[in-house]
């Protein structure tokens, strides 16, 4: 298995490590549940540098991501300003999803997934062959230039990355969400994935350990896979692999927001969506029987058959909660019924998020 340059640091902490898409991450420290509330209510670090960070720079770099992404990079218009969105096959299908950071009229930094990153780096350089583009993909893993990521997520994260790293206040106090800043070596940017507010801290791999000590004995709490994935599920956000993937249309995942079929630019993938239009929405389910949802149960209603896409205990609501692809006709309130093991049981559909900010909001 691959290794982040905090691997080290987990173990010296007791972490379970577990195998996540070919790398050796931690599971838990202890307790899945208190790390989940210690985001919650204050403050939580995940080691995040499986993730890759990819530079595309060069004159051509805009036409490139114009075409390569489905959502329109020409929003991008102020340094460090960022996007979400998704990177389609040719079908229509979901290769990745991403953020992209606007860094000047020829520089872009991509985020993408651990697991895709291998194929996600191959699809792009036969993209840029066959567009005969001039600029340059550099994925920051390995070498001099390699990169770690620390998201630093909850109520107090901000605070305590100040305490930390006092010199990086003035470079990210007044950042909007999803919005970064460069101070010094540090790209520091106000996105996350658990709902709550905080920072994602791109830096150099060989500055992650002493950032990490720092982050721990100023109180914030190392959190493993275990919270990530419920904290995520709570704020309604999807997972690749589990809610989308080549086989799904981002229409169908509750990521037609991140699709710009409206201006003139062409990009892979468009021709696929309006040929087929949206097929099931992407709504979420609280359970109103004692049981546990979980991904791929079915579901059954009385306009259709749809599927748990995410499903979990929610620690914060102390309900079974999930996210489902259910048919068109299906409203939020409607109850359905969930197949777990022979049992049909009651849930409530409803608009996904579940938790934001550390209110309950359904």
């Amino acid at each position: 298995m691959q290794k982040t340059v905090l691997n080290e640091d987990h173990r010296r902490s007791g972490a379970r490590m577990v195998d996540f898409g070919g790398w050796e991450m931690p599971l838990h420290y202890g307790s899945q549940i208190e790390e989940h509330h210690a985001v919650r209510r204050d403050a939580g670090m995940f080691d995040v540098s499986h993730m890759c960070a990819v530079d595309v720079d060069g004159a051509d770099s805009a036409a490139f991501l114009r075409r390569l992404i489905a959502n329109n990079i020409d929003k991008l218009q102020v340094a460090g300003k960022a996007l979400y969105g998704a990177m389609l096959n040719e079908a229509g299908g979901v290769i990745d999803d991403l953020i992209v950071y606007y860094l000047d009229e020829n520089s872009y930094r991509m985020v993408v997934n651990a697991s895709t990153a291998v194929k996600d780096l191959r699809w792009m350089a036969e993209r840029l062959a066959d567009w005969q583009l001039a600029a340059t993909i550099t994925a920051r893993r390995e070498g001099a230039d390699a990169l770690a990521m620390i998201a630093v997520q909850g109520p107090q994260a901000r605070q305590k990355v100040w305490q930390v790293l006092p010199d990086c206040r003035s470079a990210c106090e007044s950042l909007k969400p999803f919005s970064a800043a460069r101070s010094g070596d540090f790209f520091i940017a106000r996105t996350g994935y658990t709902g709550e507010d905080g920072y994602e801290i791109t830096l150099p791999a060989e500055q992650a350990s002493k950032l990490w000590t720092a982050l721990a004995d100023a109180g914030v709490q190392p959190c493993g896979l275990g919270a990530r994935d419920t904290l995520r599920l709570e704020a309604g956000m999807n997972l690749y692999g589990q809610d989308m993937d080549e086989t799904i249309s981002p229409l169908d995942a509750g990521l037609a927001w991140t699709v710009d079929l409206i201006a003139a630019r062409d990009f892979v993938g468009k021709a696929a969506l309006v040929a087929r239009a949206q097929q099931q929405q992407f709504l979420g389910l609280v359970l109103r029987d004692r049981g546990v949802l979980r991904a791929h149960q079915k579901v059954v209603s009385s306009e259709g058959a749809g599927e748990i896409t995410s499903g979990s205990f929610s620690p914060t609501m102390q309900q079974s909660i999930a996210l489902a692809r259910l048919p068109l006709a299906v409203a939020i309130g409607d109850t359905v019924e969930v197949a777990i093991r022979d049992k049909l049981l009651a849930a409530r559909v409803v608009k996904p998020c579940f938790v934001r900010n550390g209110n309950v909001l359904v």
